[in-house]
């Protein structure tokens, strides 16, 4: 009983931190996108005259009359909305490499949260996280192919690192936390519960996932949603048409879902490689200040933007300029939502489908800063909404309904290129408010994901948990494979007698220098276990004559000579217990507990080393 209120005690703390947690990564997320939306208003609305549509139930704040005039009303004005992107990035790189130097520059956002988990112990430095959030805000702000969610994963990840400093949290704990954080901001930003709690412990690994973060990331996900959702609304964020889902049901409209995720996988290739391609140019062969290369970055940005309004919109008509501009600069969230309305024409789509791949990998491979999964999410939607209406030309009775297959294709882009089918799929369905394309998002995304491979966006992840820092102690039990409790233990254990007093029991613990002590009985047989904390509480209430076998903790993990010591070890990851006390087998049958020896992680470190030499030394023979 007394083992089952600790743990109850325990997982009500733990809640407890998570759901606080949460709450400040809600709060944090908030002033982002406040400080993001700031910026895109003075830069892209007032100084360039470009007002980028937005998602259908998302709400802006700030609000600028053009300096110059309306962009697209006069190709004239075109050019300082396409220098923009560069004055941003300038200020980024001053900020970001000269009066603030962050460390590992070479990472964009989210592989500073992948980083943090793996590589930090689960530790972001505050100082990081404010001056990359703040460069994020400028970029994307700016006009800066990138997106707010990588940010907004890295900052969330930045308060669990600083409420697992401030709660001392051990090491796991904290790596929890962080991944369960990062995952909130996502839920925060994007109004996604679900798809942020996976996202936050599925882009650690390319095949494998944080299961033992799911939990955590769940109720942080849910306070921070609810937190975001106070002020922007509660609701999903884009609007989606009407369809008919037996239509998109049939075996021939499946398959054609299957053929999109394949379609999906030489573009999700192509970013990869141009990500990795740009990124080696610049922080690796281009011989200029750091500080420059996210403004020329974003010249490029610029470039790209001028030579799309000038090529697939010769005739200056203004709402197609605005529909070119709204796919390359930014994240693309106003691009999806027309594409989702499938009001944009296939010229456009393919254009953007292409450029979104180049302008972004020269965003983030330049050192701008910000995330790469709402690019993901527009260049997907792009393919799959050209795909969608080509399709609808050739099968107009199949393919009824083009804009759903940008719908499908933004799923199955993003979940190849991160490495996250299932992050993929919840965001995808909740931020359109639809769980009924369920199946053909789930038919695009697996061939996606499978096909693609290692191959990420994410440089950090690693392939599974047992190549990761993070879980590298705990895969130790390979070498312990048939080795036993009674292979390892100490049998020498010093003990205090259930009979003597708590005066005599400090004396004996102080003396001999130990925490914990096993309490036996004349006959060597365990009660219980005390720690020299215990002792010193009796003292202070002054039982000092208080026998110890009354004050003991009689409710014992214990170990079994012929129990395996990977259970052991399992036994002490799970309740957190650094060494356990032997007993006879008998015992488990609610016998005596005959007391013959301790084993601790030290006994069984030094087991491994044991074994570890003889494999090696056989190996050389």
């Amino acid at each position: 009983m007394t083992g089952e209120i600790k743990y109850l005690s325990e997982w009500a703390k733990q809640t407890f931190h998570y759901a606080i947690t949460g709450i400040f990564v809600g709060l944090v997320v908030v002033g982002f996108f406040l400080c993001m939306d700031f910026f895109s208003s003075l830069f892209l609305q007032y100084l360039g005259g470009y007002t980028p549509p937005a998602p259908r139930y998302e709400r802006h704040f700030f609000t600028f009359s053009p300096l110059l005039g309306v962009a697209f009303s006069n190709m004239w004005l075109l050019l300082p909305l396409a220098f923009i992107p560069a004055f941003g990035g300038l200020i980024v790189g001053v900020l970001k490499y000269k009066l603030f130097r962050v460390d590992k520059p070479e990472l964009h956002e989210t592989d500073v949260f992948i980083d943090g988990f793996h590589n930090e112990k689960g530790q972001i430095k505050a100082r990081e996280g404010v001056i990359r959030g703040v460069c994020s805000a400028l970029t994307i702000g700016s006009g800066g192919s990138a997106g707010r969610e990588g940010p907004s994963a890295m900052l969330g990840a930045t308060v669990g690192s600083l409420f697992g400093r401030f709660f001392k949290l051990d090491v796991r704990e904290r790596r929890k936390v962080l991944a369960a954080a990062a995952g909130a901001g996502i839920a925060a930003i994007f109004k996604s519960p679900l798809g942020g709690a996976f996202f936050g412990i599925e882009t650690l690994y390319r095949r494998d996932m944080e299961v033992e973060a799911l939990v955590p990331a769940i109720i942080c996900s849910i306070t921070s949603y609810i937190v975001a959702c106070s002020f922007f609304g509660h609701g999903h964020l884009y609007e989606i048409g009407n369809y008919d889902v037996p239509i998109l049901m049939k075996p021939f409209s499946l398959l054609l879902f299957l053929a999109l995720g394949l379609a999906c996988i030489p573009f999700v290739y192509a970013f990869i490689k141009l990500l990795e391609i740009v990124r080696t140019f610049f922080f690796g062969k281009l011989r200029i200040h750091d500080c420059f290369k996210p403004a020329l970055g974003g010249l490029i940005v610029g470039m790209v933007l001028l030579i799309g309004y000038f090529v697939i919109d010769p005739s200056h008509d203004a709402d197609r300029g605005v529909e070119i501009a709204s796919g390359i600069l930014g994240g693309g969230y106003g691009f999806i939502q027309e594409a989702f309305y499938g009001k944009l024409a296939l010229s456009v789509l393919a254009f953007i489908a292409i450029a979104k791949i180049i302008v972004t990998a020269v965003t983030l491979g330049s050192g701008g800063s910000g995330g790469s999964f709402i690019p993901s999410l527009t260049m997907g939607a792009s393919l799959g909404g050209a795909i969608g209406l080509i399709l609808n030309y050739f099968f107009p009775e199949t393919v009824k309904y083009p804009w759903v297959f940008a719908l499908i294709g933004a799923a199955a882009f993003f979940g190849a290129a991160a490495n996250a089918p299932l992050t993929a799929l919840f965001i995808v369905c909740e931020i359109s408010g639809s769980y009924t394309l369920f199946v053909p998002a789930l038919l695009a995304i697996i061939p996606a994901y499978s096909l693609v491979g290692r191959r990420t966006i994410y440089p950090g992840q690693y392939e599974t948990r047992r190549e990761s820092p993070a879980h590298k102690r705990e895969f130790v039990v390979d070498l312990l494979e048939g080795l036993k409790v009674k292979d390892a233990y100490t049998k020498e254990v010093l003990t205090i007698p259930g009979d003597k007093t708590v005066k005599e029991a400090l004396y004996f613990a102080e003396k001999m220098g130990h925490i914990t002590y096993p309490v036996v009985d004349n006959e060597g047989r365990l009660i219980g276990i005390t720690t020299i904390m215990e002792l010193e509480e009796e003292r202070e209430r002054g039982a000092v004559y208080k026998r110890v076998s009354q004050m003991c903790t009689r409710d014992v993990i214990v170990a079994y000579p012929d129990e395996y010591l990977e259970d052991v070890l399992y036994k002490m990851e799970k309740y957190n217990i650094g060494r356990l006390p032997v007993v006879m087998p008998g015992d488990k049958e609610g016998g005596e507990r005959k007391l013959i020896g301790i084993i601790s992680r030290s006994d069984i470190v030094r087991e491994h080393c044991r074994r570890r030499s003889l494999l090696k030394s056989s190996s050389y023979e």
